[in-house]
Formats: structure tokens, C-alpha cells, sequence
């Protein structure tokens, strides 16, 4: 399984505002070319982080985006729900409700079910705030595939 990157553009652009909006609010076009992401694509994404209450907007010639909560209170994981629901490895996991055929002597599911709960604490346990702290520290040789 891989993040879209719906997760990945967009906690890189909450990042982003944390970074660069001590000032006030950040113009998604500036985020944009940062990032080298498409201004349509960051706007999608606002639009589903502001209706998440993570992030408000203002208009006018000094206006943009900004976060609208404590960095401490985002998580990583929050920014991956709100943009791609409940992740879990395997379709049997993300919904209870649905019959496999093999669920009564599926021997594999629980550690599926175990992997995805792991990820989900792993993804909890870095708020915003950590990730702000880290950019003041060089980043690790390569970029892991990280897009």
C-alpha cells in the first residue's frame, strides 16, 4: 500500500503554511512553487483540510490560508484521514461490515488488521509541531521516494 499523493501534497503544504506563515496567511501560489506542486491541485486539497478545520482562508490583497489550529493539535495522521478516509492494508480490514469468503479461517487477517494499527499509531504520533521542529535539522541523505 502507498499514500496518494493527496497525503503527501497535502501534509506538505499544512507544513508548508506552518513554515512560512508566521506573518500571516500564505498564498497557495507561493505554497505551489515551494513545492513544486500545481496551484489546482493545492486548491483541491485546501478546500478539504478548511472544511476539516484545519486550516482557514482570508481574502484580500494580504490574504491566503493559514492554519487554524496549535501546531501540537495536527497529526500526521489526522491530514492522511482527512484526505484519504481509513487506510488499512487490506479490504477485509477497511470494512468490517463486508463477507469474505475466507474470514472464518483466515489466519492472516489479524496481522493485516495489527500492520494497519500500527501505521495508524506511527502516523498519530507526529504532530505538526514535530515536523516544524525537524526543519531546523539537515535533512537525511536521499529522499526515500519521497514525492
Amino acid at each position: 500500500m502507498k499514500l496518494t499523493t493527496r497525503s503527501r501534497y497535502g501534509t506538505r503544504m499544512i507544513l508548508d503554511m506552518a513554515l512560512h506563515g508566521k506573518d500571516g496567511p500564505v498564498r497557495i501560489k507561493d505554497i505551489a512553487e515551494r513545492q513544486g506542486v500545481s496551484v489546482k491541485y493545492l486548491e483541491k486539497l485546501v478546500r478539504e483540510l478548511k472544511q476539516a478545520g484545519f486550516v482557514r482562508s482570508r481574502r484580500g490583497p494580504r490574504g491566503g490560508h493559514e492554519l487554524a489550529m496549535p501546531l501540537e493539535a495536527v497529526t500526521v495522521g489526522d491530514i492522511v484521514r482527512t484526505l484519504e478516509g481509513e487506510l488499512s492494508l487490506v479490504e477485509c480490514d477497511a470494512d468490517p461490515g463486508r463477507t469474505c469468503p475466507r474470514l472464518a479461517d483466515c489466519l492472516t487477517r489479524e496481522v493485516w488488521a495489527e500492520a494497519s494499527r500500527a501505521m495508524h499509531k506511527a502516523l498519530d504520533a507526529i504532530s505538526l509541531a514535530d515536523l516544524v521542529a525537524r526543519a531546523g535539522t539537515p535533512p537525511r541523505k536521499g529522499n526515500g521516494g519521497c514525492s
